[in-house]
C-alpha cells in the first residue's frame, strides 16, 4: 500500500532536496561517474583552468535544473508528468554530482551564486507548472535543448585531451537529449519565440557569472 504524504511531508522532503543540492549531497542514481572509465592525460594550466570554468558552469546548470524540476513537479496537475519530473531530476543528480567532483578534481570550486540560481529557477518552474503541464512539458523540452547546444560548445572549447571532462559532457548530452525527447512524446507545447528568447538571456546571465564567481 502506498503511503500518503501530508503537506508536511511534502516539506520537508523538499526543504530537504534544497539543502542537499547546495550543500553537494544530492542523491543519486548510482550510475558510474563516466570519468572514472576515462582515460587520464596531463593538462596545461591553461587547459585545466578552462575545463573546470566550464564545468563550474555546467555545475550551475545542474543546480538551476534541479530547482526547475521541483517547482514544476510542485505545480504539476497530472501526476504522470510529476513522476517524470521526478525521474528526470534523479538523473539530473548524478550530473551534479559528476560536475561537483570535475571541478574540485581541476582545482576550483563551484560557484558562489548558486542559491542565488536556485531561487530563481524555483520560482520559474512554479510558474511554468501553473501554467498547465502542456507548457510545463513544453518548458523543461526547450530547457533540455539549450542545455545540449551549451554542452556542444563546451564540447568544442575544451582541450581533446581533457578525456575526463569530455566523458562527463557526452553521457550529459545523451541525457539531456532523452529528458527532451520523452517531453516532447508527452505532449510539450511549442513554446513562443519570445519566452524562449528571455530563457536563452537568463541561460548567458547565468553563464558569464558562473564561469567567473
Amino acid at each position: 500500500m502506498q503511503r500518503a504524504y501530508s503537506p508536511a511531508d511534502n516539506l520537508i522532503s523538499h526543504a530537504d532536496r534544497i539543502l542537499r543540492t547546495l550543500a553537494g549531497h544530492a542523491i543519486t542514481t548510482g550510475r558510474d561517474n563516466p570519468a572514472d572509465s576515462a582515460e587520464h592525460s596531463e593538462l596545461t594550466d591553461d587547459e585545466a583552468q578552462l575545463s573546470a570554468r566550464l564545468m563550474r558552469v555546467n555545475h550551475a546548470g545542474e543546480v538551476a535544473a534541479q530547482a526547475l524540476y521541483q517547482g514544476q513537479a510542485l505545480t504539476a496537475k497530472d501526476k504522470t508528468v510529476q513522476e517524470n519530473l521526478k525521474r528526470a531530476a534523479e538523473e539530473e543528480n548524478d550530473h551534479l554530482a559528476w560536475c561537483k567532483k570535475r571541478v574540485n578534481e581541476l582545482g576550483e570550486q563551484t560557484s558562489l551564486l548558486d542559491p542565488l540560481w536556485y531561487a530563481g529557477s524555483l520560482t520559474i518552474g512554479a510558474v511554468a507548472g501553473l501554467a498547465g503541464d502542456k507548457w510545463n512539458l513544453g518548458f523543461l523540452a526547450e530547457t533540455e535543448k539549450q542545455v545540449v547546444k551549451h554542452i556542444d560548445e563546451h564540447l568544442e572549447k575544451i582541450s581533446a585531451d581533457d578525456h575526463k571532462t569530455r566523458a562527463i559532457l557526452k553521457q550529459m548530452h545523451e541525457d539531456e537529449n532523452q529528458h527532451a525527447t520523452t517531453a516532447i512524446e508527452q505532449g510539450a507545447a511549442e513554446l513562443p519565440e519570445p519566452v524562449k528568447q528571455g530563457m536563452q538571456l537568463v541561460s548567458k546571465i547565468m553563464t558569464k557569472a558562473s564561469y567567473w564567481i
